[in-house]
């Protein structure tokens, strides 16, 4: 099997070692070459022929971003950014996913290489990844070009995971969300579309670091009718009103009197994550019940799968979005090969099936679904 051929681009000599020396100890990996900034990993480019690039954002001559115009745009290769924990990095990382990369990894806030190697298994898990995503989908402006593909329904039998038992369930809609890899690009197409009167509450965990998700749920709420934030504590579950997860903690809705309010926690990760999706959703399955509708979208890894499936057998409504338009199927694959889910839709069809949903219309090309 060939090893992957990774480039290292950082203008920091030390960072640059430390990358290649992490990647180089994986036996499935090869570090073909590095570059000190932009301009000279462009010109390194057609010698070394990467199949994924490692790229700093803050650099001199050609910073990172528009290296990262000319890497996606010229050459098709995946790119990891390594970005940094400042407010100034956390804004160029979430630019840098707009223009294309594929994900991103955080520098340790003292990057001296025992604290580096403390996210070496998340980089070399990613750079992993990055190699499988095929190149037309690294474009993600793309995603307004792609076909639209009608709902494919699905009726198979699930498991029962600890059933519910009966209760008064929240009457407000609510959607939940679960999405990782490729997240800040198809959350930044799909919620803008969504109407001002939308009628429901969406909770979201997007896998992403502590200190990101305020930034990115401030940007979605510049772009989306509807009133995006990162969520407190106590924050009423209003329809027309989005909840992102804070990076590094649970996200759960939870009964407080007549109303559903958000809850987070810092207990231990779940599925290897927190905020985990499956976290989510399972509350959000307890508390609304037939009244919830489950989407689980583009990402690596299982996490989600099980929860969705505790919406449905809940009497919840659930889909996932589909291969050609996930950056990575991962997530979603899981959750349709348990069972878990109704409906597969491409990106472009997700929020017109999500406003047919909460306005109670879940027939699709003339058959009646069940009623939410």
């Amino acid at each position: 099997m060939d090893r992957i051929r990774v480039m290292v681009v950082d203008d920091s000599a030390l960072m640059r070692k430390l990358i290649s020396d992490i990647l180089a100890k994986d036996p499935g990996l090869d570090v073909v070459g590095t570059a000190m900034d932009g301009l000279l990993a462009l010109k390194k480019i057609p010698q070394a022929r990467p199949d994924v690039i490692t790229l700093d954002l803050d650099m001199p001559r050609m910073d990172g971003l528009t290296a990262l115009r000319f890497i996606v745009g010229d050459y098709r290769i995946p790119v990891v950014l390594v970005s940094s924990h400042t407010t100034a990095g956390g804004a160029l990382t979430l630019e840098g996913l707009a223009l294309g990369a594929v994900d991103f990894v955080t520098k340790p806030r003292c990057a001296i290489s025992d604290r580096f190697h403390e996210v070496a298994h998340e980089l070399i898990e990613k750079v992993k990844m990055a190699s499988s995503v095929p190149a037309r989908k690294l474009i993600m402006s793309g995603f307004q070009n792609t076909p639209r593909q009608s709902p494919r329904i699905y009726e198979r039998p699930i498991p029962i995971y600890n059933r519910p038992s009966p209760k008064k369930h929240n009457n407000n809609k609510i959607v939940a969300i679960g999405i990782s890899t490729g997240g800040p690009n198809a959350l930044s197409h799909l919620l803008p579309q969504l109407p001002s009167d939308f009628p429901a509450a969406i909770l979201i965990v997007q896998h992403m670091p502590e200190g990101f998700t305020r930034m990115f749920a401030s940007r979605l709420n510049e772009l989306c009718k509807l009133s995006v934030k990162e969520a407190k504590d106590d924050d009423q579950i209003l329809p027309g009103h989005v909840f992102i997860a804070p990076g590094n903690h649970h996200l759960q809705a939870v009964r407080s009197g007549s109303a559903c309010v958000v809850a987070l926690s810092s207990s231990l990760p779940v599925n290897g994550h927190r905020p985990s999706v499956d976290v989510l959703f399972e509350s959000v399955s307890r508390e609304y019940g037939p009244n919830a509708v489950g989407l689980i979208m583009t990402g690596m890894g299982e996490d989600g799968a099980r929860g969705l499936g505790m919406i449905k057998d809940s009497g919840g409504y659930t889909l996932a979005q589909d291969e050609e338009s996930s950056v990575v199927y991962g997530m979603p694959k899981v959750a349709v090969e348990m069972g878990n889910v109704h409906e597969v839709v491409s990106l472009d069809y997700v929020t017109e099936r999500l406003t047919d949903l909460v306005k109670g219309v879940t027939a699709y090309a003339g058959r009646a679904e069940q009623t939410i």
